[in-house]
């Protein structure tokens, strides 16, 4: 099966803006709110679309029930019904609402259909000032939170710092967070879009009405024993030079190659997502070679032939994949 690419799909948001088009060069045209490029979703009806190739317009739904032993190999038997990631990259224009994501348990007591989610942020870029709000303070608890949302002085209970290009967060489902403006991120996440908002700035949407909170919900789910999240120390990967090791749990396995030089993809029978941040790279599977630059995504299934990055001076890619 070979490498594999998608129409990306956009999403308009309040918060968003237009460095999804101006950097990473997605197709949203005169919009000055796209937020959000889902690069790989299998989540309901945002379904994204083979480009090109022999599996042209299909779904990645449709590869999971057609081909789903090319598609995931070893993995086959473990996801017969959906893709287990979701893949976005994100432009905060503006600050995200303070929210927070039920683990797997509690997302099915909303819907039996959906996933906790837990996620990481790798940050492409950010502007002088901009802050991560990752975690409650060291013991705060559901009594100070609540009293603190009555009080309008949420920030107060929760852990944030300044990020820079580069920098990579991890959130656990349960984890109290926000991304704050002039951010823009490579996401991943499990595939789940269940969100409880504890505060959103006085905001208020299209409408004219404030967006709803949900903070019954949104305290039920937060983990009051995780306490601050700070951004994550990446470990060398013996072997691949430049290569990183950034965040590794159950749901997914985050790798990056940063600078010039040659990585063999391990012949593992799993699939691999790679996502360009930086520079220019060169995919080589078999007969099949393509290019991998800023903005783009290709989904590398477990039935490839022997696949290889060569990577230039400036590059930095991601390397994502079940552990």
């Amino acid at each position: 099966m070979p490498p594999l690419r998608f129409h990306p799909i956009l999403k308009q948001i309040r918060w968003g803006g237009t460095r999804l088009g101006t950097a990473l060069g997605k197709p949203i045209g005169a919009r000055t709110d796209c937020a959000e490029s889902w690069e790989i979703s299998d989540h309901g009806e945002d379904q994204s679309v083979v480009l090109g190739g022999p599996f042209a317009g299909a779904t990645l739904n449709h590869l999971v029930q057609t081909q789903r032993r090319e598609l995931f190999g070893a993995d086959a038997d473990r996801f017969t019904k959906q893709f287990p990631l979701l893949i976005k990259f994100l432009d905060a224009n503006d600050r995200l609402s303070i929210q927070v994501h039920p683990d797997d348990a509690l997302a099915r007591t909303y819907d039996p259909t959906e996933n906790g989610k837990t996620e990481a942020w790798i940050v492409i870029s950010a502007e002088p000032g901009s802050r991560l709000y990752a975690g409650l303070k060291a013991g705060v608890d559901a009594t100070d939170l609540r009293a603190a949302i009555a009080a309008g002085r949420l920030e107060d209970c929760l852990h944030s710092f300044e990020v820079t290009a580069g920098d990579c967060v991890f959130i656990p489902a349960g984890t109290v967070h926000a991304i704050t403006e002039g951010i823009l991120l490579a996401e991943v996440q499990q595939s789940s879009d269940l969100t409880f908002r504890l505060h959103d700035w006085g905001r208020v949407g299209a409408d004219g009405k404030p967006r709803p909170l949900h903070i019954k919900d949104a305290i039920r789910c937060t983990d009051f024993e995780r306490g601050p999240v700070s951004r994550v120390a990446p470990t060398a990967i013996d072997g691949i030079e430049g290569g990183e090791e950034v965040i590794h749990c159950d749901f997914f396995s985050i790798r990056r190659y940063s600078g010039g030089g040659e990585v063999t993809l391990p012949s593992d029978n799993r699939f691999h997502i790679l996502m360009g941040l930086a520079g220019t790279s060169q995919i080589k599977a078999g007969a099949t070679s393509g290019q991998l630059s800023l903005g783009d995504t290709v989904l590398l299934p477990a039935s490839r032939e022997s696949t290889t990055l060569h990577r230039d001076a400036s590059a930095i890619v991601l390397d994502v994949f079940i552990p």
